[in-house]
């Protein structure tokens, strides 16, 4: 009867995805109740399922911005990014203004960390510097460019802007960028069909010469998040770009990262040596094996290798693509005893923040009851040879493919990472391999969706896939559900779940991001481009029927099953049915080995409700200087509560003085310096012969005098 009623249950439910829709909360999918009432959506999307472009949110508001999504002020002009006078400080003083959206304020918190994973720029609430950017909820999606020192800079993050990248996009042109099409070289990329764009808009599709903008000498990049997409400002269906390399039609306009063009200029232009959080990546491509030692106290090594008899056949950076690479390292558990260990350290690491996570490939074609410890040796003045903690202990590896793990470390003094392979018990015919180990000063996620066989789900029709239960740090229960019954679309929604803590939990649900993130599985977590999207549990939310959305989910979910049979229930969906395109899906490394991986993480962030308390300011800025003008384009701050000039500045030229009034430069001070050094020459030239004549002309008095002595003694001798 069970088997029956589960057949039941799974056409009606398929029937309700089909159509989006689900039964009246009243309505219980039983033996005794099939029969229900459609009154509202099974899931609830946060843009109405359409994939609007920055450019697109704003023209739907009617904003008339330059290029779409940038704030020119009276004075700026287009080389902004050569001026050096427009750039911020390596750390950007900010304020989460009040009127941001809850879901918002989590989403610009990540983009920073994903600035300080890959470039020197950090982020810093504002505690009182002369210019600073306050982002706050406007109309649209925009920004000013480069660092305006106007003391107060405003970035909007409107409805519909709350993604990842289009805040990435936007502090990009805070810190000088503007859209990579309007490059001097654009037309040798792309066509514009300016037949295609809508009338008033053409200026956007402008290009600048080499004189107003800087491409600091990087390729022309059609993966830039700073690209127009291929319908940007179009009257119609047509594109407005066409590329001239078909290939990359479907790539420009990419909205899930910065690209490695992008990361590439702006390390450039604000000198960036290192990123701030990132710490290692290694795929063993190296025969250095990325500085790691093997232990003199194990029972075996670790071999690098690309291929093992009985598995894996190839490494997992290059899935045995490039002949003649893709390296790995092996422990053998097959020639060793049960209880022999195989150790691998790594090189030494100094941490800064006191958070760290380690992300890295396994492979076990052992013994199912092999296992991978990971330890860290910390060091301290005390003890100089550093003291190993067991952090986690790896078991139940699943046999025969790569897995994809994460460890969370929390480390403050130097350290190294350990791994430890330990032979179980049972036959081996073969052992654990290890590949792509990524390290970096950032929060791990809090749980991990591996979807296997990937391209048959995706290549089966009307296909709507859930992911085991999980649970919140908070102890609320959950799934996603990965939509792939649209044609040119993957959907991906949060739902809450019954779960064992609900009697402890406070509901409505308040304020729980959840962050879904599709990984590129790029060796190297720099230059990965995943797809991520976050949502968040507001308790004020409600349904069309007056319902509290993120209630408990047994009083306004509805009957679902686990594999296993068990039943439970499902709270309504919200995410987004254009999450990622098919096209995309396909591209770069999101399937890998047909396997697919979605990180999960569900932060509480209600902190975020209260205000950023501002710094008392001393004065105000407009104030002190309206009154003191600074010449030849100086800009005036205030620091100490006192009005001052910041003096422009070039290579080999400045101003100085207080209102900036004298210009200095290098062929000046070299020609003081020169002029300096003659006139000491000619000084001290005219001391010594003033002293030479002194000189002489006492030797010859003295020499008159003893002449004449010894005159007068010659006449007294006579």
């Amino acid at each position: 009867m069970l088997n029956q009623n589960l057949v039941v249950t799974y056409l009606i439910q398929r029937t309700f995805l089909t159509l989006n829709l689900v039964i009246d909360k009243d309505c219980r999918l039983s033996k005794h109740n099939a029969q229900c009432v459609f009154l509202f959506p099974l899931v609830k999307d946060v843009d109405g399922g359409i994939d609007q472009d920055i450019f697109d949110i704003n023209e739907e508001l009617g904003l008339d911005l330059f290029e779409g999504d940038i704030r020119l002020d009276g004075a700026q002009d287009r080389n902004s990014i050569i001026g050096e006078k427009y750039r911020w400080p390596h750390t950007i003083p900010y304020v989460l203004e009040d009127s941001l959206e809850m879901n918002a304020k989590g989403v610009i918190l990540n983009a920073f960390e994903r600035y300080r994973l890959k470039t020197c720029i950090d982020f810093k609430p504002w505690t009182g510097e002369a210019n600073y950017i306050s982002v706050f909820k406007g109309s649209g999606c925009w920004s000013s460019v480069g660092n305006m020192h106007v003391g107060k800079q405003e970035l909007s993050i409107g409805v519909n802007c709350d993604r990842i990248a289009t805040v990435q996009h936007e502090f990009l042109h805070a810190l000088g960028f503007w859209h990579e099409q309007s490059r001097s070289d654009r037309d040798d990329y792309v066509m514009i069909m300016w037949d295609r764009i809508l009338s008033g808009r053409e200026h956007n599709f402008n290009t600048y010469d080499d004189q107003e903008s800087d491409s600091l000498n990087v390729p022309y990049d059609y993966t830039s998040v700073m690209h127009y997409s291929k319908t940007a400002f179009q009257n119609g269906t047509e594109p407005t770009i066409v590329t001239r390399i078909s290939d990359f039609m479907d790539v420009i306009g990419q909205r899930m990262d910065f690209s490695d063009y992008d990361l590439l200029k702006l390390n450039r232009l604000y000198n960036c040596s290192s990123s701030l959080s990132f710490l290692d990546s290694c795929n063993f491509e190296l025969e250095n094996v990325c500085g790691m030692i093997q232990s003199s106290g194990d029972s075996a090594d670790w071999q690098r290798t690309s291929q093992v008899p009985r598995g894996p056949e190839s490494d997992h950076s290059n899935m045995g693509q490039c002949k003649g690479s893709g390296f790995f390292m092996h422990f053998n558990s097959s020639s060793v005893s049960v209880g022999a260990t195989a150790v691998l350290e790594s090189r030494t690491f100094y941490p800064k923040r006191g958070f760290q996570c380690l992300q890295f490939y396994l492979y076990n074609s052992g013994s199912e009851n092999d296992q991978l410890n990971i330890y860290i040796r910390e060091y301290s003045a005390d003890n100089v040879n550093g003291t190993l903690m067991l952090v986690e202990e790896i078991k139940d590896i699943p046999i025969g493919s790569w897995q994809l793990y994460h460890v969370t470390l929390k480390v403050t003094n130097k350290f190294r990472v350990v791994f430890g392979g330990v032979r179980g018990t049972g036959a081996s015919l073969g052992g654990l391999s290890l590949d792509d180990i990524n390290l970096s000063e950032t929060q791990c996620p809090h749980h991990i969706w591996h979807i296997k066989n990937f391209t048959q789900i995706i290549g089966s029709s009307n296909e709507t896939i859930y992911s085991p239960p999980f649970y919140s740090s908070k102890g609320y229960a959950f799934q996603i559900q990965l939509n792939l019954n649209h044609s040119t679309n993957a959907g991906i929604y949060f739902h809450l779940i019954s779960g064992a803590n609900d009697d402890q939990l406070q509901w409505p649900c308040p304020w729980q991001q959840a962050t879904m993130t599709l990984l590129d599985q790029n060796p190297d977590i720099r230059q990965r481009m995943s797809n991520q999207r976050s949502i968040t549990t507001d308790p004020f939310m409600t349904t069309d029927n007056g319902n509290y959305f993120w209630d408990r989910p047994s009083k306004v979910g509805l009957v679902a099953f686990f594999p296993n049979g068990t039943e439970f229930r499902r709270g309504m969906g919200f995410g987004t049915a254009a999450f990622i395109t098919y096209k995309r899906l396909k591209s770069r490394d999101f399937i890998k080995g047909d396997d697919v991986y979605i990180l999960l993480t569900v932060e509480d962030i209600s902190h975020l409700n209260s205000t950023q308390i501002p710094p008392i300011p001393t004065s105000n800025i407009n104030d002190l200087c309206t009154n003191f003008k600074c010449e030849n384009d100086g800009i005036c701050v205030v620091r100490n509560g006192k009005a001052e000039c910041r003096c422009l500045s070039g290579e080999d030229w400045w101003f100085l003085g207080e209102r900036c009034e004298r210009r200095g430069s290098t062929q000046d001070t070299i020609v003081i310096a020169a002029s300096s050094t003659v006139a000491v020459f000619a000084l001290m030239l005219i001391v010594t012969l003033v002293s030479v004549y002194c000189t002489r002309k006492r030797y010859r008095r003295r020499t008159t005098s003893n002449t004449t002595d010894m005159t007068l003694e010659n006449q007294h001798a006579f």
